[in-house]
């Protein structure tokens, strides 16, 4: 039998999930999603989820807070049997929890109890795991704390940046997302409570968290990368004798070497020549393959080279 389905979602974790379930025998009753924000040079920032629900005519609440009392009574008529949250960006209040008849799911982009927070993508990548997957869990107030509904993993590819994972997860929570709901339907669904011995937490990430160590080991700083792409972006500064300081997004790098010793300081650059550039770290050393020079396009070293030479002497900070 169809549900009515109500979903809350803002991030790109959630548009698969929610173009599925548009598609399905389930009736989507509403979508809940942040309000619309304006970028850079006062551009409308484009929300996939509720460009479909427009196109669909679904209707759309896009709350300040989702907390207050005028928010819960616009989610009441809309009378949904369950509530499904996927990267939504606001804690739900337990009226708001409670408000559907079968309660409120949430698709979390982690192995729970591992990396409940904003940001487990992030720091799945950023320290160095093998794995990670999507668990759907029943929501209660404390945030990511609820029983498990169901889990599916992956490995984490050498290369995958965090934008990159968070797409795969999204396809991986399809399947997963609908199983869940067809074992609620069917009042079938399994809980398991999670271990609160192998609960860990991240935060929220700001701009300055791109800022580059580079006294981590080369593997890290490799990792680093990789892990703040797309958003908030690895960065680091070119500083030269008698030139401005050259504020540069690192887009992708590799690891030269992870040999202890070293040859100068944590982000000295070595043996500067027109093709390259390796960087010093706190252990071994790293070289840069792609770069972003602030109000440019992104280029590979060697065309950033071809503009700026580097010299022994010149370092990152």
């Amino acid at each position: 039998m169809p549900l009515r389905i109500a979903y809350f979602g803002t991030g790109n974790l959630a548009i698969p999930s929610f173009l599925s379930l548009l598609e399905s025998k389930h009736k989507i009753v509403g979508l809940v999603t942040q309000p619309d924000r304006t970028g850079r040079g006062h551009h409308q920032h484009v929300n996939a989820l509720k460009v479909a629900a427009v196109d669909q005519a679904i209707p759309v609440l896009q709350p300040d807070s989702i907390k207050t009392p005028e928010s819960l009574a616009a989610l009441k008529e809309l009378q949904a049997d369950l509530f499904v949250v996927a990267a939504y960006g606001q804690l739900l209040s337990p009226d708001v929890i409670t408000a559907a008849r079968l309660g409120t799911i949430n698709i979390h982009a982690s192995l729970l109890p591992k990396y409940r927070g904003a940001t487990p993508i992030h720091a799945a990548i950023l320290n160095g795991d093998a794995e990670t997957g999507v668990t759907i869990i029943q929501i209660e107030p404390k945030m990511d704390a609820g029983p498990m509904l169901g889990v599916v993993r992956t490995a984490i590819r050498p290369e995958e940046t965090t934008g990159q994972l968070e797409d795969r997860l999204a396809e991986l929570a399809i399947p997963l997302l609908f199983r869940v709901i067809d074992e609620i339907e069917a009042g079938a669904v399994v809980a398991l409570h999670q271990d609160p011995t192998q609960v860990t937490r991240v935060r929220k990430l700001s701009k300055a968290d791109g800022r580059i160590d580079w006294t981590k080991s080369a593997d890290e700083v490799e990792r680093h990368v990789r892990g703040m792409q797309p958003w908030p972006g690895p960065f680091s500064e070119l500083h030269q004798p008698d030139r401005p300081a050259q504020r540069l997004q690192i887009l992708s790098v590799k690891v030269a070497s992870t040999d202890s010793s070293t040859s100068g300081q944590p982000g000295d650059v070595l043996t500067p020549n027109s093709h390259e550039i390796a960087i010093q770290c706190g252990s071994g050393t790293i070289q840069i393959v792609t770069l972003q020079p602030d109000g440019k396009r992104a280029m590979p070293v060697g065309d950033f080279l071809r503009g700026r030479k580097l010299s022994a002497g010149d370092r990152f900070e």
